[in-house]
């Protein structure tokens, strides 16, 4: 039989993780460019900013990234959208005339 008590404490606890995961999906929601470091937070950071709407190139996105401040490598930009466009990410890539274009997956 289940007491009143331990119906409130059941409460308790639900309210409790709802408030973290509630709380856990506001800081994800508004992370500011700043808290986009590295690669593939320059990839995190263009999606956001819907600069994939379009296929662009790796000599593309370098460009963009350039344009915002992230200063990386060919060869690291490679593996940041190489890993974004993988299954079940935010990206995929395509080949159009021997080159990868990426876009924003559907």
């Amino acid at each position: 039989m289940i007491t009143q008590k331990d119906l409130d404490n059941l409460i308790t606890r639900i309210q409790k993780l709802e408030d973290f995961v509630y709380k856990k999906k506001l800081i994800n929601k508004n992370k500011s460019s700043e808290s986009f470091s590295g690669a593939t937070g320059g990839i995190r950071f263009l999606s956001i900013k819907k600069y994939f709407t379009n296929k662009h190139s790796l000599k593309e996105v370098r460009a963009e990234l350039a344009k915002n401040g992230y200063h990386y490598s060919s060869q690291a930009i490679d593996i940041a959208l190489s890993r974004a466009s993988k299954p079940g990410n935010l990206l995929v890539a395509l080949k159009e005339k021997g080159k990868k274009m990426y876009v924003t997956r559907k």
